[in-house]
């Protein structure tokens, strides 16, 4: 238990359980939330609680939101025809900082990874070949990470979406292979969303 009242310590063990995050920061964060006033603490808390209590996945991309759908499949001004396919709502956010992209997402929320026991079923591939079943999405683009997963979910649903007749296309990458999305830069990240080509 150390030093630590119980109630310091339950708090730097919630917070070292987050990725990334050692005993040492975990010390510091719960330090940090201790030295809050009573009503930023409880505001902090509550904003806790709202994220898993208020958001869910759009009905349409997969997306979170707190709405029946999200706002890029609310929004009229977005491209139609093109639907983006990433792995996570993070990579959305990183799509829309480079200004580039005016189509829809699709989120698969995962990769497919036998090592790790995700297979094709945990993700939203059903959701997302629901979506194609009209005549109005001609392009996919695959923009999972240039990872091993990422490469093989890219492939077994081109294989999948080649039947519907639409052009599929993969990210072109000035990105490192065994990267992440997430933290490409901008410039770079447009870049090969503008060079990407046909799988």
């Amino acid at each position: 238990m150390g030093t630590n009242a119980a109630p310091l310590e339950k708090l730097i063990e919630q917070f070292s359980k987050l990725p990334g995050i050692g005993r040492k920061g975990a010390t510091r964060l719960a330090y940090q939330v201790l030295a809050m006033d009573k009503s930023e603490a409880l505001a902090f808390a509550q904003a806790i609680t709202d994220a898993h209590t208020k958001i869910h996945r759009c009905k349409v991309c997969q997306n979170f939101t707190d709405k029946e759908l999200c706002p890029i499949c609310e929004g009229t001004g977005r491209d139609r025809s093109t639907i983006c396919v990433v792995e996570s709502p993070r990579d959305v956010s990183a799509f829309e900082r480079t200004r580039e992209y005016k189509g829809l997402y699709h989120v698969l929320h995962g990769l497919i990874s036998p090592m790790d026991g995700i297979g094709a079923d945990q993700l939203t591939i059903k959701e997302l070949l629901g979506r194609l079943a009209g005549d109005e999405v001609k392009e996919v683009i695959m923009a999972t990470n240039p990872t091993v997963e990422g490469e093989a979910t890219a492939m077994y649903l081109a294989k999948l979406i080649k039947p519907f007749g639409i052009r599929v296309s993969r990210l072109a990458y000035g990105l490192p292979v065994g990267g992440s999305l997430e933290y490409a830069d901008p410039t770079t990240l447009g870049r090969s969303l503008l060079s990407r080509g046909e799988l």
